[in-house]
């Protein structure tokens, strides 16, 4: 049995999307199931034990790992993601002023959030000015799915900033106000990259479909 060698050294960018697109859709979900306690915020897993802590700064590194690799087609799309890199691993080395326990220095995890989602939200843009262009139906359709998540991630973020300078005003009244704002916000993510990824039918014409395992043909 012999398999084709693959057509590039590098996992190109459909993969790297493909691949941050499933790690932010599961990011939330996954340290809130595995948290011993209904946790406040995304970031407040790092404060906890086992699964939801190694879940929480391991999927940001991946993240960061996977945007630090990540080129794009443009200079600033290049540059964006090197410090959407940053970011993320600013979210996740420098914990969050949760639940009264205090930050290793003020204000890293917040604006390290904020630059990530805002530059996520650009992607976005990106993303849907590329998509409609093209013109054609499918396409059509993956420029309406990063407009609603370019607007799904920067309303999320200006939610939790007006919670934030107006000293918890929304959040007195909905708790867990900071963990559902950050879990759309990594969802929209999760799921315009995994549109641009082009592995899904519906979004894609057969000849712009994209399978990570396309190479693997038995000979």
């Amino acid at each position: 049995m012999n398999l084709t060698p693959p057509n590039h050294e590098e996992i190109d960018h459909h993969t790297i999307k493909l691949i941050v697109g499933i790690i932010a859709l599961s990011l939330a979900n996954l340290t809130s199931f595995f948290a011993s306690t209904p946790i406040t915020s995304i970031s407040a897993s790092y404060y906890e034990t086992g699964w939801s802590q190694s879940i929480f700064v391991g999927f940001l590194f991946a993240i960061a790992a996977f945007l630090l690799a990540y080129n794009g087609l443009s200079f600033w799309e290049m540059a964006l993601s090197k410090v959407a890199a940053i970011a993320a691993l600013g979210v996740a080395l420098f914990p969050c002023q949760c639940d009264n326990r205090d930050e290793i220095i003020p204000y890293v995890h917040a604006a390290s959030a904020a630059v990530m989602f805002l530059i996520l939200t650009y992607f976005c843009y990106l993303f849907f000015k590329r998509a409609k262009a093209k013109g054609y139906a499918q396409a059509k359709a993956r420029a309406g799915i990063y407009a609603i998540c370019g607007v799904t991630i920067l309303a999320s973020v200006l939610v939790l900033a007006f919670d934030g300078f107006s000293g918890g005003i929304l959040s007195e009244k909905i708790p867990r106000l900071t963990f559902y704002g950050e879990r759309a916000g990594l969802m929209a993510f999760g799921i315009s990259w995994l549109t641009a990824a082009r592995v899904l039918p519906i979004l894609t014409r057969q000849d712009e479909r994209f399978s990570p395992l396309s190479n693997l043909v038995v000979k």
